[in-house]
């Protein structure tokens, strides 16, 4: 019980702060324990960081799993949309999508390479749960044959990865702007046919 407590107390302070601004002993207080008991839990800052990120890491993964695994999904293109403005309504609302993105985004140098690898694997896993929706998607014909789906699904990754570069960064004014103007782009791109004559949209705007 006092380990989740100590994660649960870590987790806005980590969210907020960053590795570096978070005290052991800030969070020790807030728990209502001394620092030193927090050793008898974890090894240290590290372990305590790792755990709940690791924790944090699973719940992103299930929410992205549920979201996907929709028995009876909208359209794709409202699907597909309503996935990008969730992500950023729960990085806004959740300290554990905030404390996630910054950390995967900003690990701590010295724990570059084991952070570094679970994002990857969220990206990747995140892809392949993709790859159903669109697939039935050029099935139904609302998805152009021309475009891979696994290329739509890699292309749709960076466009998240742009969106929460934006929420990082930007504010959530900025962020929706971004959203919906790159979301316009992936989208067209995915109904683009090769042989269709279409105008130019270069002279737009």
């Amino acid at each position: 019980m006092t380990s989740a407590r100590i994660k649960q107390a870590a987790l806005a302070h980590f969210a907020h702060k960053g590795y570096e601004g978070a005290s052991l002993a800030d969070i020790a207080g807030e728990v209502g324990i001394k620092k030193q008991s927090i050793y008898t839990h974890f090894k240290g800052k590290d372990e305590l960081f790792l755990e709940l990120y690791r924790d944090i890491y699973k719940l992103e993964l299930e929410f992205a799993s549920r979201y996907f695994q929709d028995p009876a999904p909208p359209p794709v293109d409202e699907f597909l949309y309503r996935f990008l403005v969730r992500c950023r309504e729960r990085y806004e609302q959740d300290d554990h999508t905030k404390f996630f993105l910054r950390v995967s985004f900003f690990p701590p140098p010295h724990l570059h390479e084991e952070i570094g690898k679970l994002g990857c694997q969220y990206v990747d896993t995140l892809e392949s749960l993709l790859l159903p929706s669109l697939r039935q998607a050029v099935e139904q014909g609302k998805v152009s044959p021309a475009v891979g789906i696994r290329q739509a699904a890699a292309a749709f990754a960076a466009l998240l990865d742009g969106l929460f570069v934006e929420m990082l960064f930007g504010g959530p004014e900025r962020s929706m702007n971004r959203l919906e103007a790159s979301w316009l782009v992936y989208w067209r791109g995915l109904r683009f046919q090769p042989s269709d004559n279409q105008p130019s949209d270069r002279n737009e705007g």
